[in-house]
């Protein structure tokens, strides 16, 4: 089941989002954390973005659960540029390896571009590791690769990695 997370969020989501963040930087994810980091480290990043997230109701954050609880989370990031009122971010997919190989992906992708289109934005832009399954997902659910910078970003264990950028035009709901 995907949903947006609710405020004020609970103290058994707030671990749970932290246990899916360690565990992503634990499996060798590149997405903005190197080693050492803590599940103690996750819980900071989360309720620093939770904050924000609950102070913009343009943002977003979308999880998947199972019966254990979440077992991945997306995130949508409006532009904050006047210029772009269209256009947002989408940042951090993350899937617990408990959950991997089974659609969660591409389901918080998914929800991700509705919730995007009810919000009235039309171009979505993302990054990630060259290489990565992600890279593979993205292009199977039809985004544009825009192109790549090398040694854009490190690994988990400070290794440089590639990364890719990609967009996807969305059309905007009709109301």
């Amino acid at each position: 089941m995907i949903e947006r997370l609710r405020f004020p969020v609970n103290d058994a989501d707030l671990a749970a989002l932290a246990e899916l963040l360690w565990d992503a930087v634990d499996s060798g994810a590149s997405i903005s954390f190197v080693e050492p980091f803590s599940r103690a480290d996750a819980a900071h990043y989360w309720e620093k973005w939770i904050a924000q997230v609950e102070a913009d109701p343009r943002r977003a954050i979308l999880v998947a659960r199972d019966e254990l609880g979440i077992t991945g989370s997306v995130q949508l990031h409006p532009a904050w540029a006047p210029n772009q009122p269209h256009r947002a971010d989408v940042a951090k997919l993350l899937v617990h390896r408990r959950a991997r190989k089974q659609g969660v992906g591409a389901a918080l992708m998914l929800a991700v571009e509705t919730a995007a289109r009810d919000a009235g934005l039309s171009l979505l832009t993302l990054d990630t590791k060259v290489g990565d399954h992600a890279e593979r997902l993205y292009e199977r659910l039809g985004w544009t690769r825009a192109g790549v910078i090398p040694n854009f970003a490190q690994n988990p264990d400070r290794s440089y990695c590639d990364t890719v950028y990609f967009w996807k035009w969305i059309e905007r709901r009709q109301d």
